[in-house]
């Protein structure tokens, strides 16, 4: 089968059929992490905004533990933001390394949309936060906040609101998100490392190279690695580089393509293994000790008034909307790649705004931007928090209006009158298919047939005895 044309090409057409089944697998467990995710969220504002129970939080979050000979003497909120998030960042280390050598990345012609519509999604918010403050007065230190895009709080969204996404509008959601942590994951490597800490980030990289030749080598065993990625953690945390970056540095290491007697690759089942860890546990005890923010009438009026918190806002409502929607129309209209007939740019502009809940990676990104300063830290919580919901109730708005239209398409998706396993959308070219089709038809005419034989049998018999049957009138009983 040839690669098709580049004027063949279709924005948000059909996955293969492993792409989808690998996409419907991930985006299951994000979407239950994402509902974890936003519980702790609530849990967290309710837990620092009831009186009786907010000096108990900032007790528990400011808590300190961990051998201060190591350097990590931490606080529960830091290890929170440094120790759990290195798991988030390890399986997006592996999500990347996949998209790169066995899924969409891997075709610079699939690769270029999700690219550049993630680099505009991330530039457009970083512009619109920038201009907000150099008009405003504020500060530029946030002009990474808004920047990124939570797949996990998208996901929640969707399975609340009960919209029904086309797997295609999925996957490029899951897509973009993977390549927007790429591009968070340089910021936070390149623009907020401050101080170096030069045998510490040796003993780091030593580290690194010692995980890769064990992988190359074949060695097996959780108690070889687990043990090794713990040590290069610490010492990447005590060279002066954030922490999480040695959970994406393992993470690419991962070979994720398949070998012979391979149903899976090593990276594949590992992300299997690891990914309910980091969407169940990791990510949700994250939010909870980072989205702790105090809220009342005052502070939400403070979003909207000081330029630094209401750059993240327009940045995430407004920058992260024009952004991923005008990447993709760009590179649709300058690559002669055509929308799918079953959906319009209404469609791509409602995902577009989906992708402006930015929660998990913001929050650290926040927290790193204006270490020290607590006030504007939490100031800056509360405009993440409030700039993806304003963006998830447009994105509400917007795909309820095509809810309809999504359901229909999910439901030709996952049709399968066959009944073998396999959606009839990726068989239509399969003589093999329409042969099986035939004869389950035949089957189903001739006992349709055969009942309608019977039922006008029936009739007849019914019709022959009414005449001269006790039924008559003048034969029955006095």
């Amino acid at each position: 089968m040839t690669a098709p044309r580049p004027a063949d090409r279709k924005t948000f057409g059909r996955l293969s059929l492993p792409e989808r089944a690998f996409v419907a697998d991930a985006l299951r467990t994000e979407t239950v992490g994402g509902v974890l995710l936003l519980l702790a969220a609530i849990a967290a504002l309710l837990w620092a905004n009831i009186p009786g129970l907010h000096t108990s939080y900032e007790t528990v979050a400011h808590f300190h533990a961990g051998p201060a000979v190591l350097g990590l003497h931490l606080s529960v909120a830091h290890w929170a933001a440094d120790g759990l998030l290195a798991v988030f960042f390890f399986v997006a280390g592996i999500e990347l390394k996949r998209e790169l050598v066995a899924g969409d990345l891997r075709d610079p012609r699939a690769a270029i949309l999700p690219v550049v519509a993630a680099l505009c999604g991330m530039a457009a918010p970083a512009a619109v936060y920038a201009l907000t403050n150099v008009t405003g007065g504020g500060s530029l230190g946030g002009w990474a906040v808004p920047t990124a895009t939570d797949i996990a709080f998208a996901l929640a969204v969707l399975a609340v609101i009960g919209t029904a996404l086309p797997s295609a509008l999925r996957a490029f959601l899951l897509t973009l998100a993977v390549v927007d942590d790429l591009f968070a994951i340089l910021i936070i490597a390149v623009f907020f490392t401050d101080r170096l800490n030069l045998p510490a980030l040796g003993g780091a990289v030593a580290g690194l190279v010692v995980f890769w030749l064990l992988l190359r080598k074949g060695v097996r065993g959780w108690y070889v690695y687990v043990p090794l990625a713990l040590v290069i953690w610490g010492l990447m945390y005590n060279s002066g580089v954030h922490a999480t970056i040695a959970g994406v540095a393992m993470g690419l290491m991962l070979r994720c393509t398949t070998r012979d007697g391979e149903s899976r690759s090593p990276g594949e089942r590992i992300e299997h293994l690891v990914r309910p860890l980091s969407a169940g546990l990791a990510v949700p005890l994250f939010a909870l000790f980072s989205a702790g923010v105090s809220v009342s009438g005052g502070a939400l009026a403070d979003v909207f008034t000081k330029p630094e918190t209401l750059g993240v806002v327009l940045g995430l409502v407004v920058g992260k909307t024009l952004g991923v929607f005008g990447g993709t129309w760009l590179t649709a209209r300058f690559t002669r790649a055509s929308l799918s007939e079953d959906l319009a740019w209404a469609d791509v502009f409602a995902l577009a705004t989906l992708a402006g809940i930015g929660f998990t990676v913001s929050l650290l990104i926040g927290e790193l931007a204006f270490e020290g300063d607590a006030v504007l830290t939490d100031e800056v919580k509360a405009a993440v928090l409030t700039g993806s919901v304003i963006a998830a109730a447009l994105a509400t708005v917007l795909l309820k209006i095509r809810n309809a239209k999504y359901r229909r398409l999910c439901e030709a998706e996952e049709r399968d009158d066959d009944h073998d396993g396999i959606p009839d959308v990726y068989e239509e070219d399969d003589p093999a298919y329409h042969l099986r089709m035939a004869d389950m038809l035949e089957r189903k005419a001739a006992e349709h047939r055969r009942i309608a034989a019977e039922k006008a049998a029936e009739r007849a018999r019914l019709r022959a005895e009414v005449p001269g049957g006790a039924g008559e009138q003048n034969d029955s009983p006095a």
